[in-house]
């Protein structure tokens, strides 16, 4: 379905999930990942600067909330400045284990959030979004 997802994730494990589910249901051709919102800001910098090196640049984003150094919330205010506007067709997932009022409400404040999902992933998960955005 997809050329590129990005992963962004403090849990190594987490990480690892959503690599062998995506892999095994064949959502996307290809895994990028990213320990903190900071190091995945850096990743986009450098699809800004060097486009050609990448497979593709990611069209999904799955995203945790609570990390270090840079959580789920100042990546996406971030992300949606308009230093990032080129990727604004980016739809973002937020997987998280909160179960807040106030981070549904909050993630619906962003545009690019396409849905807030439970962790972890499954292949459900991903079964659902490939009818949701087919």
């Amino acid at each position: 379905m997809y050329n590129t997802i990005f992963c962004i994730d403090d849990d190594p494990i987490s990480l690892m999930i959503c690599k062998k589910i995506i892999s095994k249901t064949e959502f996307a051709k290809e895994v990028i990942t990213a320990l903190n919102g900071e190091e995945a800001i850096r990743m986009y910098d450098n699809f800004k600067k060097h486009p050609t090196e990448f497979l593709s640049k990611p069209a999904l984003i799955f995203l945790d909330l609570n990390m270090p150094v840079m959580g789920g919330w100042k990546f996406l205010e971030i992300f949606t400045s308009e230093e990032y506007h080129e990727f604004n067709t980016v739809k973002v997932i937020i997987l998280s284990s909160t179960i807040d009022p106030q981070d549904l409400a909050q993630a619906k404040t962003f545009s690019v959030v396409a849905d807030f999902l439970p962790k972890p992933i499954t292949v459900g998960m991903l079964d659902y979004l490939k009818e949701k955005f087919s």
